[in-house]
């Protein structure tokens, strides 16, 4: 998906390996977007796995219309843009503490909140998995 051989690739790469919060966004009912900031878990190759708690309204608008984005901070100066495009959908994943790489990226989420890495996925139960279908940023 992503072609870590261009320079824009390799960038975009580093950072969804790297960065800790991203934003999700989905379309409410009326239409309007909602965006959210969630931890993420790249796959490396063309999905991302997020959680969240159940009931909240990311949760109906993936139901009711799946296509999402999911975007990484800029530089704060309108550049080192990257966002992911895509369809996602709850998935059958294992609870967040069942995944080493995202307990041990978000350990320190985990201190700073005063949670367990159980206590997260007993909170965040609820695994949803975005299929990437495209990639753009500068």
């Amino acid at each position: 998906m992503i072609d870590e051989t261009s320079a824009f690739g390799a960038r975009a790469a580093r950072r969804l390996r790297e960065e800790r919060i991203a934003w999700l966004t989905t379309v409410a009912q009326d239409g309007t977007p909602q965006p959210v900031p969630v931890w993420f878990l790249w796959d490396g190759l063309d999905s991302v796995l997020i959680y969240s708690r159940p009931s909240k309204p990311k949760l109906r608008n993936i139901a009711r219309n799946p296509r999402v984005s999911l975007h990484l901070d800029g530089d704060g100066q309108g550049g080192d843009i990257v966002v992911l495009l895509g369809k996602a959908r709850v998935s059958d994943d294992p609870p967040a503490d069942q995944i080493p790489e995202y307990a041990t990226k978000y350990s320190w989420g985990f201190e700073r909140n005063r949670w367990t890495a159980r206590q997260f996925a007993e909170d965040y139960s609820v695994p949803i998995r975005i299929n990437v279908s495209g990639v753009r940023g500068f």
